[in-house]
């Protein structure tokens, strides 16, 4: 505890008295100052035990001594000591009364007291106070220390919460809560992820302080208000995580060291963990490039604990690509920065926190600057990812996804086609997700609503187009009739209302200004295609 008032008059050596301001003396002294001048105001920083002998003072006039006073206590003076028996022979009494008036404590000093005496009191309880707090501290550093190492990240967060008598959390690199202690912190935490992504945007290292929200605690926590304080995590540029810690006051020195402890231990893991993914990365690579091979028991030796269960599960395939890629000029040497904001190093480290808060694996890869490989546990946390972001960026997607269908190691090859398949019709609809599903499950025609094949559609039907314009018959919904009937005389005249016979006539005439035969099936399928995908042009001009 720093020197109070109350310790500096329970002093046997210094021998104060108090004359105003008893209910005041509990207030820490952060320095002492002697001054005569009349107004010291100008040299004081707040905090100080300010001590006179009013040889430039009337110290009988109660007004002068009500402004003198005043003008004290707007300065944050917390006391004032007064020399018995040098100027006067007692306090003033209008000092006494000014003091009780302004709630300034008011302190007597025998003239056998020097003032050099109570600073030096000050002095020595100020440096043995910062001397027990650097001694917590370490002990604190110790105690954190040990528990990130033996027993993780949630530990070190309980200790650390203990230290500070308050809370603490843990968030990653996505924002999200990954721990906190003690429990009924996790729901107080989970309120402060826009502080959090506010946080993100700013330069690592990066803090802010947090006031009372006006929002209560959980009963758990006694229903007080807190004031946080939030501390980026990671030694890039970018941050990795970030570190709250709610309390009911301003931190003291040794609960300062303790979270200067935590922040160190915690960046540490960070940054390891950084090493350890690069790692699985490459690890991840490896086994990717042996189920696409198809070598999957391989792959399976490979991935062993790190990514096995991974593979005896139903996975999805994922490719994933930015949506402005511009293909680098040596894909094999193009990598992602790491402390970048590219669009695919966001979305790894979406897809990458989803899993880690759910417990499952994610085996995620970059493939060159502008690409991305997964395996995901199919229904789980990461495609689940997957669907929200897709929700999230509907409209400006930094990156476009193709996924799979369910499948296993021996299937991977095939998954990844699927994965292809969905990420180019993705492109083509301005989507930022599609899943192979949707291709299977729908109809051909939304797959081919393409410039290119809508151009391909007019140019086939354009000349029976421009010959029914002329009112030269109708050929088109002739054609139409005809084919969907499948080519069935009968029927199809009956659905136009006209004879046969001129059903026969018109489908001669379609063969002659087509120049081919709708004998030959490939014909007709194109013929089919084209009258579903494209509408009837505006009539040519003359």
């Amino acid at each position: 505890m720093p020197p109070t008032l109350a310790s500096l008059v329970q002093h046997p050596a210094l021998n104060l008295t108090v004359r105003a301001g008893e209910d005041r003396l509990r207030t820490p002294v952060r320095w002492v100052h002697a001054s005569e001048l009349a107004d010291p105001v100008p040299y004081m920083e707040g905090g100080e035990l300010l001590l006179i002998t009013a040889t430039t003072l009337d110290a009988d006039d109660p007004e002068a001594m009500r402004r003198y006073v005043r003008r004290l206590v707007g300065a944050g003076v917390v006391g004032l000591g007064f020399a018995i028996g040098v100027n006067y022979e007692d306090v003033p009494e209008a000092l006494v009364e000014a003091a009780r008036e302004a709630g300034l404590p008011l302190l007597g000093v025998p003239r056998r007291t020097p003032f050099l005496a109570i600073s030096k009191a000050v002095s020595a309880a100020l440096a043995a106070d910062q001397y027990r707090a650097v001694t917590a501290g370490f002990e604190a550093q110790r105690e954190l220390t040990r528990a990130a190492l033996a027993e993780g990240p949630a530990a070190l967060l309980a200790r650390l919460a203990a230290h500070v008598d308050g809370w603490a959390a843990l968030y990653d690199a996505s924002g999200a809560v990954v721990a906190a202690a003690p429990e009924w912190a996790a729901r107080r935490a989970a309120r402060l992820t826009g502080e959090v992504e506010r946080l993100r945007e700013r330069p690592a290292p990066a803090s802010a302080v947090v006031g009372a929200s006006g929002d209560a605690l959980d009963e758990a926590s006694g229903g007080a208000e807190d004031r946080v304080e939030l501390q980026s995590l990671g030694t890039g540029r970018r941050v990795r995580g970030a570190l709250a810690v709610g309390t009911g006051a301003a931190l003291g020195t040794a609960e300062r060291y303790a979270v200067h402890s935590a922040i160190a231990l915690l960046t540490l893991t960070t940054e390891r963990s950084r090493a350890l993914q690069a790692a699985e990365q490459r690890l991840g690579s490896a086994v990717l490039r042996m189920l696409l091979s198809g070598r999957p028991d391989h792959a399976r030796a490979v991935a062993g604990d790190l990514y096995g269960g991974l593979l005896d599960a139903p996975f999805r395939l994922l490719v994933a690509e930015s949506a402005e890629s511009v293909k680098p000029a040596n894909p094999a040497k193009a990598v992602p920065d790491p402390e970048s904001d590219h669009p695919l190093q966001l979305f790894a480290e979406e897809l990458e926190a989803a899993a880690a808060r759910a417990g499952e694996a994610v085996l995620a890869v970059p493939d060159g600057e502008e690409r991305l490989m997964a395996l995901a546990v199919d229904g789980g946390a990461v495609a689940t990812a997957c669907e929200g972001y897709a929700r999230r960026e509907a409209e400006e997607a930094g990156v476009v996804i193709g996924l799979s269908a369910p499948t296993g190691p021996i299937a991977a090859a095939g998954a990844y086609k699927q994965a292809e398949q969905a990420l180019s019709v993705a492109r083509r609809r301005g989507r930022a997700l599609v899943e192979h599903e949707e291709l299977a499950a729908g109809s051909i025609l939304p797959l081919l609503a393409d410039d290119a094949v809508r151009a391909f559609a007019d140019g086939m039907l354009r000349a029976l187009y421009e010959h029914d314009a002329k009112g030269r018959g109708d050929l088109v919904a002739s054609l139409r009739a005809w084919l969907s009937r499948h080519g069935q005389w009968d029927a199809a005249a009956a659905d136009l209302g006209v004879h046969r016979h001129t059903l026969r006539y018109r489908m001669r005439r379609v063969e002659e200004i087509l120049g081919r035969s709708l004998d030959d099936p490939d014909v007709r399928m194109e013929l089919w295609l084209a009258l579903k995908t494209t509408a009837s042009p505006e009539p040519p001009t003359e």
